[in-house]
């Protein structure tokens, strides 16, 4: 397998698997610290925001006019990023509300009144499968990244790896309270993640033999808006309800600081 193909997919494993980070959390920890969800969730979405309006959806725009022209790619580059946006927004509405990944409960909450043991257990394991599906699109836009611009995935897959902990959490804490095991907890979590390197692994098969510069530049464009969607519809609402406010915005801004110098760094 050629060097950055590998590369590509590892550090898409990377970031699905620190879902098992916050399986971890929830298993060892007495409370989360809603603070620091709510700055690092707000982190993920200005790093995910920032790179994909300034330089995902440029070089996006680039590979599409090549092929297609400047109007035409143009065009092609909004209509591939909204797209993305779709897809996502049609993944989410797919998924009961009551399992959906966005929905995370604390790690204080565990002593909470709660269902019934089988309850509890078809809630963790819908929750695992509801972000097995979510973070199947992930996997590929990671992997895209990657492939492309290894120097641009790194800062993306940390973004992800940070926003998978607390869906972590989500699974661990009612496998736990149903069977009272810390194995079947902390696996569950892992293997939530493991659809972000399926994801990659997939999409590449498929779309090995058709990859040129129109293509890259359809999946760049479509990536970016996922990352936005997934920025403003599920880590910023999740960091202002983890804290205060302004801790979210704070998290945004340094997110978006941080993403901006790394890209300058690399010029």
């Amino acid at each position: 397998m050629d060097h950055s193909i590998l590369f590509a997919f590892l550090l898409t494993a990377l970031a699905g698997l620190s879902t098992g980070i916050g399986g971890l959390i929830a298993l060892v920890s007495r409370r989360t610290s809603r603070k620091f969800l709510s700055v690092a969730l707000g982190f993920s979405a200005g790093v995910m925001v920032y790179v994909s309006m300034t330089d995902i959806l440029e070089k996006a725009r680039e590979f599409l006019t090549g092929a297609l022209g400047e109007k035409g790619g143009s065009w092609a580059t909004a209509a591939a990023f909204f797209g993305g946006m779709l897809l996502i927004a049609l993944i989410d509405k797919w998924i009961p509300s009551e399992e959906n990944p966005h929905e995370v409960k604390g790690v204080e909450q565990k002593g909470e009144k709660a269902p019934g043991e089988s309850g509890l257990m078809r809630m963790g394991v819908f929750t695992a499968l509801a972000i097995g599906i979510h973070n199947f699109p992930e996997g590929m836009a990671t992997f895209v990244s990657a492939l492309q611009e290894p120097a641009l995935a790194l800062p993306i897959v940390a973004a992800i790896a940070l926003h998978n902990i607390p869906e972590g959490i989500a699974v661990a804490i009612p496998i736990y309270q149903a069977t009272g095991s810390r194995r079947k907890a902390f696996f569950y979590s892992l293997g939530s993640g493991l659809a972000e390197p399926v994801g990659a692994l997939l999409g590449w098969l498929v779309l090995r033999p058709f990859f040129n510069d129109g293509v890259f530049g359809v999946l760049f464009a479509a990536v970016g808006g996922i990352m936005v969607f997934i920025s403003f519809d599920e880590l910023l609402p999740a960091a202002r309800e983890y804290g205060e406010h302004h801790l979210s915005i704070y998290g945004l801004i340094a997110g978006m600081a941080v993403m901006a110098v790394s890209l300058l760094l690399f010029l």
